[in-house]
């Protein structure tokens, strides 16, 4: 058990001592709610939630 957690701080000290850089992060973190907002959409689109959903356009037919 001890080396295991030798091991996991040596492991957090190498990554504290090269983090990612900014730009990274940055592509990632917009990648990824670029994504969430994208998966949101669908599923309100195509799932469950869809019934509730009303076309203007079949609602004001002439």
């Amino acid at each position: 058990m001890l080396r295991f957690l030798t091991i996991m701080l040596e492991r957090s000290v190498i990554m504290l001592k090269n983090p990612m850089e900014p730009a990274t992060v940055l592509s990632i973190s917009i990648g990824s709610i670029l994504l969430a907002i994208t998966t949101y959409a669908v599923y309100t689109a195509f799932g469950p939630p869809s019934a509730q959903l009303s076309d203007p356009f079949e609602d004001h037919e002439d």
